[in-house]
């Protein structure tokens, strides 16, 4: 019984140091953003690959509504000029994020796979902002900037080759080991 309750304890403990994030995805209503319907379920997955990564120290939920999510994902078109981009916001006291994507992924036009790899690669490096972490210079991270140059159409393309339905993204994070170590120490400047 002694077992069970210290257990239960380190449990507890373990879930009550995790941050709690809500997250709001808008809904594919605006056809001028390239928005399909699935895209949601791409964000998704952006949310709980850097769940599992946390190792325990993050925990996503969505929320009913855009008021009271601390990150926002929301479709961007060609006209707002933005392929991808974060903005901090402050949610209930908390800090938070609001998320933008371009769902209308240049350069994927004839491969669907290609398309949802972009757009979920790009949800996942904007959450990541969210999350606190900055860019880095190594071609292998999400969290790379592409002001460092590279081949943008390679650092899509290696992802893309991982994929054989779309269903793979799931089993595909995308993540690096030096992204998993910067989310740590994000997670370590947050407490």
């Amino acid at each position: 019984m002694k077992r069970l309750l210290l257990l239960l304890a380190v449990l507890t403990s373990a879930a009550a140091a995790a941050d709690h994030y809500s997250f709001w995805v808008e809904p594919c209503t605006r056809p001028q953003t390239g928005c399909r319907v699935g895209d949601d379920e791409l964000a998704s997955w952006a949310f709980q690959a850097w769940q599992s990564a946390s190792g325990g120290t993050l925990d996503f939920s969505r929320a009913q509504d855009r008021e009271h999510a601390r990150i926002r994902v929301l479709w961007a078109s060609a006209q707002q000029g933005l392929y991808g981009e974060t903005r901090r916001i402050l949610v209930d006291g908390k800090r938070g994020a609001e998320v933008y994507v371009l769902p209308d992924a240049p350069g994927a036009k004839d491969d669907r796979l290609m398309r949802d790899a972009i757009v979920y690669l790009t949800c996942l490096h904007e959450t990541g902002h969210a999350l606190g972490l900055p860019h880095t210079s190594a071609f292998d991270d999400i969290m790379y900037s592409f002001q460092y140059g590279g081949n943008i159409p390679e650092y899509f393309g290696r992802y893309r080759r991982k994929l054989g339905t779309r269903e793979d993204i799931r089993k595909n994070p995308g993540l690096s080991e030096a992204d998993r170590a910067h989310l740590m120490r994000a997670a370590d400047e947050r407490r």
